[in-house]
């Protein structure tokens, strides 16, 4: 008995090192999958040009990552909550690793399109059990800190991602040329499944609801339906069938409406919470985090075409390029967040998006105007203005959505922000078939190229400006400033839904 005393304090240090152990374990997984989403699009170049890839085959390789993580969001966080998240983590995290494997020993474009849909979807196992565990491990008075370090973890992995790309692409180690950006994650993920068994504690939500597997399917099922034909339907001539998916795809979608209103009557479990929408300003944050999602779908993609197809610059080069806007997503995150936000609500976020407007056509002058002898210097001026504009937006923006939303959707609610965006993000990436590759004739010489590619560039980029000016009219539905003790993911009780982020 008189080794009681002794023995508490120590346990109690071994709990607190479990923590902080845990913490950095799931972190480190969320930081793979935002490298992973950034790191690919610097070295599609030297992709193309080994595996020869088709347009088509470039945009799924990308775009289908970011459908299969949107299909897979809310499915994996309530399968977290019903069998547990740290199973589910160590499964996603498990997947996500033999997926990048796959990704980096793949033979040709099919087998590298179909490891990349794997691994999205192995991603949205992994990437909601981050949150949920750090309610299930740390106290309330601790979160802010930690999600405070989660915020860093973001930001680091979007200035890491290009750059890193670039460097592993550069570099050719063993003549990989670019399979080493898919190879980097298998160190980590083992690294991660081992430590993550021994020091993550298993957590399941109190009342688990069940998985909506119809609504899964009809989610899926409509998202195919309207991006398989707007990615390929240029490669295939636009084919009947093409415009009969699209619109077929409406149907679908209806149709989910309409079961998932009969599911909450019958058993309370939908996989959408279609109440939600009746909050004026949580409809209008998810038609902003949407819309937002194809903006961001498109500009990443063609951006990085333009610099080394149209360009031809090296893949450091480009990636070097968007450190200043990098820089400045994270400047200005910060900055609307503690100072501006509760000074001037809403008028941040529509500041944000004046700003990125004033970015992009401040970018089509320049490159209109200095055509391909462009330098990376003269990109600076709009990548920053650009860059503090979508820090002025991503930062508040969720907390803004989810202020008037009942404290006891906020899992949900978080959730369905998170799918929505990277299914704009996916359809955004489908569009580049139409607003960049639709403005560049077929058979282009040589010489033609790198002028098509810099046309097609400035063409993007006015969609971007209509889409952005779309958003800012949007905005005005959101409340003029988040309440005062609203609840957040932060703030949120142990939660009982899944709470997703990317």
């Amino acid at each position: 008995m008189t080794s009681t005393p002794a023995s508490a304090p120590a346990a109690a240090v071994a709990s607190d090192r479990r923590r902080w152990f845990a913490l950095a374990i799931v972190m480190t997984a969320a930081f793979m999958d935002l490298v992973d989403v950034t790191i690919v699009n610097i070295a599609i170049p030297s992709i193309q040009k080994d595996t020869g890839a088709t347009f088509s085959q470039i945009q799924w390789i990308t775009a289908g990552y970011a459908l299969a993580f949107a299909a897979g969001l809310i499915t994996g966080g309530r399968l977290g909550d019903i069998y547990g998240r740290k199973k589910l983590f160590l499964l996603g995290i498990a997947g996500f690793t033999l997926a990048s494997a796959l990704c980096g020993f793949a033979a040709n474009p099919e087998m590298l399109v179909a490891s990349r849909i794997l691994q999205g979807g192995m991603a949205a196992m992994m990437v909601p059990q981050v949150l949920s565990i750090v309610h299930a491990t740390f106290p309330a008075e601790e979160r802010g800190k930690v999600f405070g370090l989660f915020g860093a973890i973001v930001g680091l992995g979007a200035v890491t991602g290009p750059l890193l790309g670039a460097l592993l692409t550069e570099w050719n180690i063993a003549g990989l040329e670019w399979r080493p950006i898919f190879l980097i994650n298998l160190p980590f993920g083992i690294a991660g499944l081992l430590l993550g068994r021994k020091f993550i504690s298993e957590s399941k939500a109190p009342k688990a609801l069940k998985l909506d597997l119809m609504g899964v399917v009809l989610v899926i099922v409509g998202l195919l339906m309207l991006l398989y034909p707007l990615t390929r339907g240029r490669e295939l001539d636009w084919p009947l069938w093409g415009y009969a998916s699209m619109v077929g795809s409406i149907a679908v979608f209806a149709g989910l409406v309409a079961y998932e209103k009969r599911k909450a009557a019958r058993d309370g479990s939908p996989l959408i919470e279609l109440s939600l929408f009746k909050v004026k300003s949580f409809a209008a944050g998810i038609a902003v985090q949407t819309t937002f999602g194809i903006a961001l779908g498109i500009f990443f993609l063609v951006w990085t075409l333009y610099m080394q197809m149209g360009l031809g610059w090296s893949a450091l080069k480009a990636g070097t390029t968007g450190i200043p806007f990098s820089i400045a997503v994270s400047a200005a995150a910060g900055m609307s967040v503690q100072l501006l936000v509760p000074r001037f609500g809403r008028k941040v976020l529509q500041a944000g998006a004046l700003l990125m407007i004033a970015g992009l056509l401040i970018y089509i002058w320049e490159a209109d105007r200095y055509g391909a002898t462009i330098a990376p210097w003269q990109m600076a001026l709009p990548l920053v203005v650009m860059g503090a504009g979508m820090g002025l937006i991503v930062a508040p923006l969720t907390d803004a959505v989810l202020s008037e939303v009942p404290k006891g959707h906020s899992g949900s609610a978080s959730g369905l922000i998170n799918t929505v965006q990277q299914m704009g993000n996916a359809l955004g990436l489908g569009l580049v078939s139409v607003v960049f590759f639709g403005s560049m004739s077929d058979n282009l010489l040589p010489t033609q190229i790198g002028p098509a590619f810099v046309n097609a560039f400035m063409d993007s980029l006015w969609w971007v400006v209509a889409v952005l000016a779309v958003i800012f009219v949007v905005m005005f539905a959101l409340p003029k400033r988040p309440k005062l003790g609203a609840e957040t993911v932060a703030d949120a009780e142990p939660v009982k839904e899944p709470v997703l982020s990317h």
